[in-house]
Formats: C-alpha cells, structure tokens, sequence
C-alpha cells in the first residue's frame, strides 16, 4: 500500500513540475500568486516526500534539512535554467524560426544543464555525508533521482522532436 501511495505521489508530483516548467507562458496568464502557492505546495510535498522516506533520527534532521533547504535552493536554479531552455525551443517550434545555429545554442545549453545537475549533486555528497550516514545519503539522492527521471520523462512526452 505504502508503495503505491508513494508511485502516486511521485507521479503526481513529476506532472504538476513538469507543468511549470513546460508551461513557463502559461503561468504568465495566472496571478503571480496562484503560481507561488502552487509552488510552495510543491515543495512542502516533496519534502514530506522526503522525511516520510528518509526515517531520520533527530540528530540526523538537525543537520540533514538545511542541507536540503541549500540543495533545493540550487536545484531551483537548474530547473529556471531548463524553464527558460523550454521556452527558447518553444517561441521558435511555434514561430518555425529555428535555426541550425538557435539549434547549436540550444544543444550547448542542454549539455550545460546536464553538467551543472550532475556537478550539484557531485557537490553535495560531501555536505550530505557531513550529516548522514552514505546509506541516508544514497536513499536521498535516490529519491531526488526518481522525481528528476520522472519530470524529465514527463517533459520528453511533452516536447515535439525538431523538425
């Protein structure tokens, strides 16, 4: 039971990012606020998610969720980068203005995304390891794993090829 809860979970959560991040035009039609409260009750999600998941002992959280509070914090500058990439591919699919060179800029970008996710998570196993023992870590970055794979599978649904 507690498994199909999670996938559930999981699912839900991966469509309602993949949402406001393949949407970014689209919540410029909403009320800033509507937004912001959607996000917010996103991130109070995941991070049930997470402490439901995690089984941390007191000491463990003391010094587990402002490392996490910090990761999320960088993590949401990847996904604004990944926004605004979506964005830029979306204003030229619909305009059928892209070029081999636009093409060239988005494929550079891409990779660059891709190397900064693996670098942040490279960069905070040290700081995670500082407070968890590696198996609490490697649960961690399981679950921050499953969540990306999902949005990213949602986004590859989503996103027409380039013609």
């Amino acid at each position: 039971m507690k498994r199909s809860i999670q996938a559930i979970f999981f699912m839900t959560l991966a469509a309602v990012i993949s949402i406001l991040v393949v949407s970014p035009v689209a919540s410029q039609d909403n009320p800033a606020d509507n937004m912001q409260i959607l996000r917010d009750k996103i991130k109070a999600d995941k991070k049930l998610l997470v402490a439901a998941n995690m089984e941390l002992t007191e000491s463990e959280a003391n010094g587990f969720w402002p490392v996490y509070e910090e990761y999320q914090k960088d993590l949401a500058a990847i996904n604004q980068r990944i926004a605004q990439l979506i964005e830029s591919y979306a204003t030229d699919y619909q305009a059928d203005t892209l070029t081999d060179e636009k093409a060239k800029k988005l494929i550079d970008e891409l990779v660059a995304i891709e190397q900064a996710d693996g670098g942040l998570q490279a960069a905070y196993v040290p700081k995670l390891s500082e407070v968890l023992p590696s198996k609490k870590v490697a649960r961690y970055l399981q679950i921050e794993n499953k969540i990306r794979a999902l949005i990213k599978f949602d986004l590859a649904t989503e996103l027409p090829l380039i013609q």
